[in-house]
């Protein structure tokens, strides 16, 4: 399939499984080895409508598998472009102390989800579909796993006295990878 991008090959390997869970390292070597075919999923997924479940869909799936139920229906929706700046998004990430603003994980760790290293991307809090601006008050920094999940889904960004409720009635096991977090993040010292 040379001279055909990656986002078609996802294509084409979809229609052909149509009803099969597919695994990721599938997807991959369907799409020649690219890197970028879980970009190619979401694309096809968000812009094209394709019905395409992964594990945030159903308890069917684990991480790392799809499936492609039926024919898509061939309606696309809106198309948006990929406006972020790379300034914007430069701010959005020192904003957020690189930090994934969901479930906490930086860059080069190994998301417990996936056993891969973390990427961070720039997500929205207010989805593009429902109004929400390319704007730094709209931005937050998301790790592939939550980004992928958080699709119109979430809601603000967590109060501190929510955040402090949760991990007050956690145990005292989860209570202490909290604060051995905390402190590797911000160290011991007080401001």
């Amino acid at each position: 399939m040379r001279g055909i991008g990656s986002k078609e090959k996802v294509r084409r390997f979809l229609l052909a499984n149509i009803g099969r869970v597919i695994e990721s390292h599938e997807l991959q070597t369907a799409a020649d080895g690219a890197v970028q075919y879980s970009r190619r999923l979401r694309e096809l997924r968000d812009e094209e409508g394709w019905p395409i479940l992964s594990h945030n869909d159903t308890t069917d799936l684990k991480p790392g598998q799809y499936l492609l139920r039926e024919i898509p229906a061939g309606k696309t929706l809106p198309q948006f472009s990929r406006s972020i700046s790379a300034r914007l998004r430069a701010e959005v990430l020192d904003r957020n102390g690189f930090t994934c603003q969901m479930c906490g994980l930086t860059p080069g760790e190994i998301d417990p989800s996936t056993n891969r290293k973390v990427r961070l991307h720039i997500g929205h809090i207010k989805d593009k579909t429902l109004g929400g601006k390319d704007e730094l008050s709209n931005l937050r920094a998301l790790c592939s796993t939550c980004n992928q999940g958080a699709k119109n889904i979430t809601s603000e960004k967590a109060s501190a006295i929510w955040l402090l409720s949760q991990i007050r009635r956690a145990g005292q096991d989860e209570q202490m990878a909290v604060y051995e977090w905390l402190r590797r993040k911000f160290g011991d010292s007080k401001k």
